[in-house]
């Protein structure tokens, strides 16, 4: 299989056929990532002769397994800013090879809705592009632009309602954290204001980690920017699942989070929320934060 450096995919892909359609970023300027930090190049297109070669090889696997494939997640940072010529011919060599295949996931930018046409995510959402995973990070203006993420909360809305027009069900990740030491829950606020304007299947919370090699350390270390503690974190994380207000699965379960936390709401929101007061109140910051220095990567 034709897979670049370190293979990223949310959790919930754990069972879809993996496929690179592309090896890192387009943006690649956000202040706190370092997921493509080891690849040679900012960003690659796959091959479509890689991509069927993949296929291929994927096909001989699942028959001598004797399993059939009814999702494929392409694999990168944000294969959605292909051209929609692109990603249909994709999606026409999957169900080539697979035929049981119902559905396309992939991570996205809120800017790679921005350049496609209604008439294209339509003709996208009929090829099978679905449930697709968007890192909004966060709601509030102030950190998405001192971040660099190359949008705006309005931004956010305008986008996802295009995708709920073309049908086009879509995953958000939070980042906890990203706002900064005391104003993670004016973050949390704003991106509840957010979600409960829209439609996604899933809000997936990640733990701020801020390694060594990031531009965020070195705003850091130049006393520009002060990171939330552990605990300033569950705090916000909890005024995030506290002010939601729409029917969604809430889940803070990757490596990041040093305590996993899953539910639906709004059956389960109470309980989240119960939860999350018992890790304020019986945390311990300092095991908390040896857990983090301890990640090596997420």
């Amino acid at each position: 299989m034709h897979y670049t450096g370190t293979v990223w995919r949310p959790p919930y892909e754990a069972s879809s056929l993996l496929i690179e359609a592309t090896a890192g970023c387009t943006h690649h300027k956000c202040k706190f990532c370092t997921l493509y930090d080891d690849l040679p190049f900012k960003f690659r297109l796959s091959p479509l002769e890689d991509i069927e070669e993949d296929l291929k090889e994927a096909q001989r696997h699942c028959k001598l397994w004797g399993r059939k494939i009814s999702r494929t997640f392409l694999v990168g940072a944000n294969p959605l800013v292909l051209k929609s010529s692109r990603l249909l011919e994709i999606a026409s060599l999957i169900q080539k090879y697979f035929p049981t295949n119902q559905s396309i996931g992939c991570f996205a930018r809120i800017t790679d809705i921005t350049i496609k046409s209604d008439e294209e995510l339509a003709a996208l959402r009929e090829a099978g592009y679905d449930s697709i995973t968007i890192g909004i990070e966060t709601g509030d203006n102030d950190a998405l632009t001192f971040m660099n993420k190359g949008y705006q909360a309005e931004d956010i809305i305008v986008q996802c309602r295009r995708f709920d027009h073309a049908g086009i069900r879509y995953n958000f990740f939070y980042l906890t954290g990203i706002s900064g030491r005391g104003r993670g829950e004016k973050g949390a606020i704003d991106t509840a204001n957010i979600c409960n304007q829209l439609n996604p299947q899933m809000i997936g919370a990640s733990m701020l980690t801020v390694f060594p090699n990031s531009e965020l350390y070195k705003e850091i270390k130049a006393g520009r920017w002060q990171e939330e503690t552990e605990i300033e974190k569950y705090r916000e994380l909890r005024t995030l699942a506290d002010s939601l207000n729409i029917p969604v699965w809430f889940a803070a379960s990757g490596a990041s989070n040093a305590i996993p936390i899953q539910g639906t709401f709004p059956e389960d929101k109470i309980k989240v929320v119960s939860v999350l007061d018992t890790i304020i109140k019986r945390a311990d910051e300092e095991e908390l934060r040896n857990y983090r220095s301890n990640l090596r990567h997420l």
